[in-house]
């Protein structure tokens, strides 16, 4: 597969697409960087991708997202050394009341989840004395076109981000300056 005809297709640099409702089912994809690009999650060996004190915060507050937002599904991800991907699923029938009578009113969207996500990991690395480490302000996202070539060629992307490190935009090696 070309790499760039997936980048230049799915990889737009978004700032969310107005009058586009984040909080609406479907499935997202985003890229979450780090400051200035700082290599602190781990490194890439051999295509295998070995995380870091930092690396493991970030996958187990992934994991915990469910817990606090019920309506969020995790699909893929992968942490690389100054940035991850990951795929959430935004399922508004799941988030019901207690008694599973009807929905709760309230619905989180995309920009809430990795707003708390980063928050989270922040908090969590900042007590651990890594007190320099901080996110890019924004992040990159992609609404899913629901047709599972668009999926499936993202899931791809992210599975095998690890391998191609060598040729990755985000690489401080290939960063123009």
């Amino acid at each position: 597969m070309d790499r760039n005809y997936f980048k230049n297709k799915y990889l737009v640099n978004s700032i969310r697409l107005p009058g586009q409702d984040y909080s609406a089912n479907g499935h997202y994809f985003f890229t979450v960087c780090t400051k200035d690009r700082k290599c602190v999650f781990g490194e890439v060996k051999q295509g295998i991708m070995g995380l870091s004190e930092i690396g493991c915060i970030v996958y187990k507050y992934w994991y915990e997202l469910p817990s606090h937002y019920p309506s969020c599904i995790l699909d893929e991800i992968i942490v690389m050394p100054n940035h991850l991907h990951a795929i959430i699923k935004i399922d508004n029938y799941l988030n019901k009341s207690r008694d599973g009578a009807c929905p709760v009113s309230t619905r989180y969207s995309l920009s809430n989840m990795v707003g708390s996500f980063k928050s989270a990991c922040t908090k969590q690395i900042h007590q651990l004395g890594h007190l320099n480490f901080l996110w890019q302000e924004r992040f990159y996202d992609h609404i899913i076109k629901i047709d599972s070539e668009s999926l499936e060629k993202i899931r791809w992307y992210i599975k095998y981000n690890p391998p191609l490190w060598d040729k990755d935009r985000n690489n401080p090696i290939n960063i123009k300056i």
